[in-house]
């Protein structure tokens, strides 16, 4: 019989280590990513002796469905014989398991590092990733490199990696973490049930942190503002900014707003790191070229060698790289704090959402920088946990078959470009883009929508989407020029001056670690 699943949520603490613990810390998590790898590289053979069986092969040519009781249901033989191939290669969870004991065991190392609990917690990692390829769900699987090993979990808090008396223990290491008892979600956190512990690090100014998460079961702390109503709400995601419009409330939000790109330091240390690579690396790059344009000498620098590896990195290159990595951990870090302020200023208004079945991995094809700076598929998916988690559903609806963008009010579709960001509608509508189509959103039901209810429910919800499309302009207007929002038209185009946007700083606790 399954074990019967609980609602979780994680309260995360920083750990305060010295020099002698950090290299305990360190070593455990070198002893457990060898068996990660040993369990992932077992279980990738499994897989291929899986694919390459004679009922594995039977069972890919027999239909998913068949048709029963006039529906179509799984075809119970085809799953036999898949249950069969896996059991014929023992290809199951706990005999991966049993697997990571054996090489635990055999290298004693490993087996005095890693307690048995987090050893089958290591194998179940392998195992899903494994599991994803044979199942079509990923292409490939990645073995860690120490630099990106960077979390180990147990499964309960009674042995092995558990929390004890508001202190980490794991067998004879004790470390003690930073409670902020004044923090009513760190309060709520620390009181409830922990299910189990999880240790994970992370770089912060070229420094390893440590940090602790417990899995406390029961519901995360609700902060009085962050309430969710109970209506429907039509929701129109761009690459740049998100449209919903609910009963009573519309908005036009712009994605990670007033958050520095860095994109000027990003720049000049990448510069920097290309000189340094060219100084350390000179054989690994064709010779420079000089190239006359009209009055001026260019030097035009060699393209790198094929087949050649980078692999001389001075000091002062592995430093900037450090520098490089900070600013991008701080321009993601602040973009998903703002992110998540839209996700609850929606949800107050509604918790069950409509929107179109977009696809964010299109857009990463064609908007790479600007969906790394804003991340729509982040705000999304936050959507969807947050509004499904408070009782709410999250239901898409296909793009195609609806067409918001080109629909009016008398049912007729008229195409536009993607540059026109105005609606103006056959019956005299005139309203924005993104608000209209959140607004349409709202009176989709199962790939349909109902014009006539639109039409109808339109004189009262005009003035909100308004009031949103008025207070979009004068956010518009309101930004540095690094931050512009795209303009609706040519007549409401916004001259904004130059100037620099003042950096997000957090304020928090810091924890120094002896190196």
């Amino acid at each position: 019989m399954p074990r019967s699943k609980t609602p979780s949520f994680i309260t995360e603490l920083p750990i305060i280590v010295c020099s002698k613990s950090e290299r305990e810390l360190r070593s455990r998590f070198q002893a457990g990513r060898q068996l990660y790898n040993a369990c992932l590289g077992e279980a990738m053979t499994r897989v291929k002796l899986i694919k390459n069986s004679e009922v594995y092969k039977k069972a890919t040519t027999i239909p998913r469905t068949i048709q029963k009781n006039q529906e179509y249901v799984p075809n119970p033989e085809r799953k036999r014989l898949f249950n069969e191939a896996w059991k014929q290669y023992r290809f199951s969870e706990y005999e991966l398991h049993s697997y990571a004991t054996i090489v635990a065991r055999q290298s004693k190392w490993i087996a005095q590092k890693v307690d048995s609990n987090t050893q089958q917690k290591l194998a179940t990692r392998a195992f899903n990733a494994a599991k994803k390829v044979l199942l079509g769900q990923s292409k490939k699987v990645r073995y860690k490199v120490s630099s990106r090993f960077r979390s180990m979990e147990g499964k309960t808090n009674s042995s092995g990696i558990r929390w004890k008396n508001e202190r980490l223990v794991w067998g004879k290491l004790k470390l003690d973490a930073i409670i902020d008892i004044d923090n009513p979600v760190i309060k709520h956190g620390v009181s409830s049930k922990v299910k189990y512990v999880r240790i994970l690090w992370r770089e912060l100014n070229g420094k390893r942190r440590w940090y602790v998460q417990l899995i406390n079961e029961g519901w995360p702390y609700q902060k009085p503002q962050n309430y969710v109503s109970d209506g429907v709400i039509g929701l129109d995601l761009n690459i740049c900014n998100i449209a919903y419009v609910g009963d009573k409330k519309a908005g036009l939000l712009p994605f990670a707003q007033n958050v520095t790109t860095y994109q000027k330091e990003i720049r000049r240390l990448e510069r920097k790191m290309e000189r340094s690579r060219r100084a350390n690396n000179p054989d690994n790059y064709e010779p420079d070229t000089l190239i006359q344009q009209g009055t001026k000498i260019i030097i035009k620098k060699g393209q790198v060698i094929k087949g050649k590896k980078q692999g001389n990195n001075s000091q002062i290159y592995l430093k900037t790289r450090r520098k490089k990595r900070e600013f991008q951990r701080r321009k993601s870090a602040y973009a998903k704090c703002q992110n998540r302020k839209i996700v609850n200023e929606i949800l107050r208004h509604g918790k069950h959402i409509k929107t179109e079945n977009v696809s964010v991995k299109g857009w990463q094809k064609r908007y790479g920088k600007a969906i790394g700076a804003k991340s729509p598929g982040f705000v999304q998916s936050e959507i969807a946990r947050k509004a499904e988690s408070a009782g709410g559903s999250f239901q898409k609806f296909s793009l195609y078959k609806t067409a918001l963008s080109q629909t009016h009010l008398n049912g007729e579709r008229i195409k536009k470009s993607l540059s026109q960001r105005v609606h103006r509608d056959v019956t005299g509508v005139v309203m924005h883009r993104d608000l209209f189509s959140a607004y349409l959103a709202r009176f989709v039901n199962q790939d349909k929508l109902s014009v006539h209810l639109a039409r109808k429910e339109w004189e009262r919800s005009e003035p909100i989407c308004l009031e949103a499309w008025q207070q979009y302009q004068q956010l518009a207007s309101g930004v540095g020029s690094s931050e512009t929002l795209r303009s609706d038209s040519s007549a409401e185009q916004v001259s904004l001056s130059l100037g620099s946007t003042n950096q997000i700083s957090h304020e928090g606790l810091k924890v120094s670690i002896d190196s």
